[in-house]
């Protein structure tokens, strides 16, 4: 994957936003609910921080896109939802294999 483009960034940093949201909740919150949570507040400012750096991203490759705004929404809002940016991709992938043709 060429990184060069806003779009294989957005990919990129989507993918490891996700990650860190499912580790987040599948692993560091309940570990908390056993009575340590050390797990919970480091991964929770990781994934803050990258939550930070997707919505920068999402903003870049709104603007090189030219995306309407309804999209950037949709991106933004799948963001929330457990494996959202997984399926989400799926378009994002068909649109670059379309922009490399």
């Amino acid at each position: 994957m060429n990184f060069s483009n806003a779009l294989s960034r957005f990919r990129l940093v989507a993918f490891v936003e996700g990650c860190s949201w499912i580790f987040l909740s599948l692993i560091a919150e309940p570990i908390k609910y056993f009575g340590n949570d050390k797990p919970m507040k480091i991964s929770g400012m990781i994934h803050g921080i990258l939550f930070i750096i997707f919505v920068v991203a999402l903003i870049n490759v709104w603007k090189e896109r030219k995306w309407k705004f309804s999209r950037a929404l949709v991106a933004f809002l799948w963001s929330f939802v457990p494996f959202g940016m997984f399926v989400f991709d799926r378009s994002l992938k068909r649109e670059q294999l379309v922009s490399a043709q």
